[in-house]
């Protein structure tokens, strides 16, 4: 485990929140069979940390009573053959989230925040989508202008700006100026919409299409579908939508 940390500052208090939760979500996406391995049920209780470092490590609980810090959950090892194995994740992440917020808890009572204080620090975590959210896909869909686009199959895409000839040129340039701003506002609201496919982050520069059944989106190109082909589809379902309902069949 890593030494001994303190922030203070509700700007420390909140990198320190980032930083673990940057780890834990690590170990339950990319690191997922690195994680799965290192949770023996054969061994004892075992925890998974996050730390500031954006690292994670599965681990014995702390020996000392009480810990320095607010513990994760204990155990998690000893469900994970007992269930499948996307339901085990989404077990561990909502208990990652809960350990994450008690650690933030824990600091504000430790440094005396006051109510003004904590309200701020938990409106900042507030912003960033909750590691169950991101284990389930459940992020990528929580958008906007993510629910409109699905309204009519031509605007299954993300929303573009485009650029309309005005004989003004003053008018022109206005829009122009606009129209930065909005794609700017597009990026950063679309900054951590992962593709359900590949797991690469969003890009504006290429054709992007959401499962109508999941609500996950894809990059066309992961899936096959051209903005061509998506104009004349009434409902899209992704590869994993269309394979579940087969299977029932």
């Amino acid at each position: 485990m890593e030494g001994r940390y303190d922030p203070q500052s509700v700007e420390e208090v909140f990198r320190d929140y980032k930083g673990r939760r940057a780890g834990l979500i690590k170990a339950l996406t990319t690191d997922v069979e690195e994680f799965y391995q290192q949770c023996d049920p054969e061994k004892e209780n075992l925890c998974l940390y996050g730390f500031p470092s954006e690292q994670w490590e599965v681990n014995l609980p702390a020996e000392e009573v009480p810990p320095e810090l607010p513990e994760p959950a204990l155990g998690i090892n000893f469900a994970r053959d007992g269930m499948h194995e996307k339901d085990w994740l989404c077990l561990v992440a909502v208990h990652s989230d809960a350990w994450l917020i008690g650690v933030s808890f824990y600091f504000c009572s430790r440094f005396g925040y006051d109510r003004a204080a904590r309200r701020r620090l938990f409106n900042m975590i507030n912003e960033l989508p909750t590691i169950y959210e991101v284990v389930t896909g459940a992020a990528n869909n929580s958008n906007p202008k993510s629910a409109t686009t699905k309204q009519h199959p031509s605007h299954k895409t993300h929303p573009k700006e485009e650029d309309e000839e005005e004989e003004d040129y003053e008018e022109e340039a206005a829009e122009e100026i606009v129209e930065g701003y909005e794609e700017e506002e597009e990026e950063e609201e679309h900054g951590e919409t992962l593709c359900g496919a590949c797991g690469l982050n969003y890009a504006s520069d290429e054709f992007w299409i959401c499962c109508d059944v999941c609500e996950k989106w894809f990059h066309g190109k992961c899936v096959r579908i051209t903005p061509a082909k998506a104009e004349h589809m009434k409902q899209y379902k992704c590869p994993s939508c269309t394979t579940i309902k087969r299977t029932r069949h």
